[in-house]
């Protein structure tokens, strides 16, 4: 843990690309509070990652004063992208039956 001199004004630290936990212990390390509007849990919220902060990083604020961060909100289905065919596996084909004519029972 980085100790800071007391002084009345500090630097705000680049939260942004922080996960929640980082984040929190890097405010406490830069002589600020953090709040997050978007996460009513932030206490527990651990590896969410921040995307916005205000004030910007650098800006000289009095001691204590509060930072507002964001997170990025939830599973955008953001996953491994992989190509997907339908069906199940090749092991597996042999046990459905293989479609008809669907047509056949109105003919």
């Amino acid at each position: 843990m980085r100790i800071t001199p007391k002084s009345s004004e500090v630097r705000v630290p680049r939260f942004v690309g922080l996960m929640a936990v980082d984040a929190r212990e890097a405010a406490e390390a830069g002589g600020v509070l953090l709040v997050a509007p978007d996460r009513p849990d932030f206490a527990r919220t651990v590896v969410d990652y921040v995307v916005r902060q205000y004030p910007a990083p650098g800006v000289e604020v009095p001691r204590g004063a509060a930072v507002t961060v964001w997170f990025e909100l939830g599973d955008d289905g953001g996953g491994v992208r992989e190509p997907r065919r339908g069906g199940p596996p090749p092991g597996l084909r042999r046990a459905l039956d293989e479609p008809g004519d669907p047509f056949a029972v109105l003919r």
